[in-house]
């Protein structure tokens, strides 16, 4: 009888595999400080960044996608297209250095990286005096797709951040 049992169970026991599913968050509305290398233009391609501790989302936005005008409706960018957002994953805590000092440090290394495979960039801009605007960035519909074809659930980026830009 203890037999059977000990069948019975490891029966039960290995058939309840779960296929390795690794389910993820991306969180980083709780972010509030949106990062760049370089200042932000409205003339030029800008990189921008927010750090979760060993996470970072980055965004690369084409020339002219921020304007230094005053918008009536939010411009938007498709993904995939001019616009890119890309997930990394390091080994360790990482800083702002990683991504201005050139050449980067060979720390912390990039565990994962993740291109957005679907989504759309929305900015808004105003200004309260015609030099400084300001711009609102907020993205919907990102999808990730990690190296297994898995798709990164629970995606918490619906608003990316404010930046400004200057009239030269």
């Amino acid at each position: 009888m203890k037999k059977y049992l000990i069948i019975g169970c490891s029966i039960l026991f290995f058939a309840c595999n779960d296929g390795d599913l690794q389910i993820e968050t991306v969180d980083f509305d709780s972010i509030e400080t949106v990062q760049s290398c370089n200042d932000i233009s409205a003339t030029t391609e800008n990189v921008l960044f927010k750090i979760n501790g060993d996470e970072a989302l980055i965004l690369n936005l084409p020339s002219g996608l921020l304007k230094n005008e005053v918008s009536t409706t939010e411009i938007e960018s498709i993904i995939p297209g001019n616009s890119q957002i890309s997930y990394r994953i390091f080994s360790e805590t990482v800083t702002s250095s990683y991504f201005c000092d050139s050449p980067p440090p060979l720390t912390p290394i990039v565990l994962e990286e993740i291109e957005a495979e679907a989504g759309s960039i929305f900015v808004t801009t105003t200004t309260e005096d015609d030099i400084t605007y300001t711009h609102n960035i907020q993205l919907s519909g990102i999808t990730f797709l990690n190296e297994n074809g898995s798709r990164i659930t629970d995606l918490q980026v619906n608003e990316f951040g404010t930046v400004t830009t200057t009239v030269d």
